[in-house]
């Protein structure tokens, strides 16, 4: 089995405005998890598809449960103060 190029890894999200059902096919874990916990929970909402190699699967999911969220960059004085409460939790970060 070859190892999957980074495209091939891809994250896809199909829908158009006639259907009711979205089609997510994904390779990122945590997004797997997510959606295999949603579908257990809401099975009406939310059904596999298909699993696929190397770790890959595709569910279909009502559409009105699909969400894109934009997130605006944090600012210097919340980047700061974030950074400041990982250290008292004991994260550190890349910087130390």
């Amino acid at each position: 089995m070859s190892k999957l190029t980074k495209y091939e890894k891809e994250t896809i999200v199909l829908f158009n405005e006639a259907d009711e059902e979205a089609h997510i096919q994904t390779y990122n874990a945590g997004l797997r998890k997510r959606l295999e916990a949603f579908s257990k929970k809401y099975p009406d909402l939310c059904r596999l598809d298909m699993s696929m190699g190397q770790g890959g699967v595709s569910y279909w999911i009502d559409k009105s449960r699909l969400s894109i969220r934009f997130q605006p960059p944090m600012s210097e004085e919340r980047r700061r103060k974030a950074s400041e409460l990982a250290k008292q939790n004991g994260f550190n970060g890349q910087n130390g």
